[in-house]
């Protein structure tokens, strides 16, 4: 087995282009054909969790959060210790970060199931932008020619089904100008003729070969070709959670059994006035890590209760005033709960494979 095929079983948990457009995930050290036994899992890659990697002998991490996140123009023992190490001791370095917390089953559906949420959506709608749709204007006589040319060049592909479009009939007009060469017709009259629209879904990083493409295949001298960029919603996927509770709780009780599932001994929590810990609650809401300004959209969904790892002050101060009780277990204890449900999934997938979750990965903040 190699880092490739973990690779793959990862992203077949959290596809890479759920991730934000602002974060950095993928394979971040490391070589892709390198030999890979054992897998460690953790939050953050630290020191301590480095020095455990080596002494487990994992030849890959899954660091949830990026070991780099922002360019960096050297790799360095001083501008990027941890990497500079990790890849020092030839040990590849992963990270799913926002595309775990996005995808059905991850950070964030793990998270909905320890508070007891069923019949949970996102809170905000994961939106996939890497597809577009290409329309061309084609004379009959060029539509097999054209449609060929478009799918060579990466094109109609749906699923597990390829050679993929729709065309409909109409008549296209025109005029040539004196410089011109009409493919039908003659320069200087206006002409009418029998055309299909052909449409195909295309990647968008593949869109301008085939165009290129469509226009070498087409027999007019300036087909007409235009490019819409397609915005899908993914079943299920998206930036937190949203749902009821399996049976009406009290806020107490509720706070309780947060603190009992994440295995924390204190929480943050920001109150509304008149707060009452006995009140009901029937839907609530959470979001793992730093995602505080979802707060609005909580309550948009009819949440009262609101669990995240941090929220900012005037966020807290909003979202109170708003009427929602907002409670913060510290960032990472948010996060850690997904490691043990990804480590079942890795192991049913790569049974040839060791995966160990971190033990000496932890939040670094204490209650003291």
């Amino acid at each position: 087995m190699n880092v490739r095929d973990i690779i793959k079983e990862l992203e077949n948990v959290a596809p890479v282009r759920l991730a934000a457009d602002w974060d950095n995930v993928g394979l971040l050290v490391g070589d892709k054909g390198a030999r890979a036994r054992r897998l460690l899992l953790c939050i953050d890659l630290t020191e301590a969790v480095l020095a455990e990697a080596v002494h487990t002998k994992a030849q890959m991490v899954m660091a949830y959060h990026p070991v780099i996140f922002k360019p960096i123009t050297r790799l360095t023992a001083e501008a990027t210790p941890i990497a500079h190490a990790a890849a020092r001791k030839g040990i590849a370095v992963y990270s799913l970060h926002t595309a775990l917390d996005a995808a059905p089953g991850g950070t964030n559906d793990v998270l909905a199931e320890a508070i007891g949420l069923v019949g949970t959506r996102p809170m905000e709608p994961a939106k996939d932008l890497d597809q577009c749709k290409i329309v061309v204007f084609v004379p009959t006589a060029d539509l097999i020619n054209v449609a060929h040319a478009a799918f060579a060049a990466g094109a109609g592909q749906v699923g597990d089904y390829h050679d993929c479009s729709f065309f409909t009939h109409g008549i296209g007009t025109f005029m040539g100008g004196p410089e011109t060469r009409p493919a039908y017709g003659v320069q200087g009259q206006h002409e009418a003729v029998e055309e299909v629209r052909l449409e195909v879904v295309a990647p968008l990083a593949r869109s301008a070969d085939v165009v290129t493409a469509i226009r070498a295949a087409h027999s007019y001298e300036v087909p007409a070709v235009d490019v819409y960029r397609l915005e899908k919603v993914p079943d299920a996927c998206g930036l937190g959670r949203i749902g009821r509770l399996r049976l009406p709780e009290t806020e107490g009780a509720l706070i309780g059994r947060i603190k009992e599932v994440l295995g924390v001994k204190r929480l943050w929590i920001a109150r509304p006035e008149g707060w009452d810990e006995g009140a009901e609650v029937n839907v609530a809401a959470c979001s793992a890590g730093s995602s505080g300004g979802l707060w609005r959209s909580a309550i948009a969904g009819g949440a009262t209760f609101y669990l995240t790892g941090e929220m900012r002050h005037h966020d807290a101060l909003a979202a109170t005033a708003a009427g929602l009780t907002v409670v913060c277990a510290g960032h990472s204890n948010t996060e850690r709960p997904v490691l043990s449900r990804l480590a079942d999934r890795l192991a049913k997938a790569l049974p040839k494979l060791h995966i160990d979750v971190s033990g000496a990965d932890a939040d670094p903040f204490s209650v003291i």
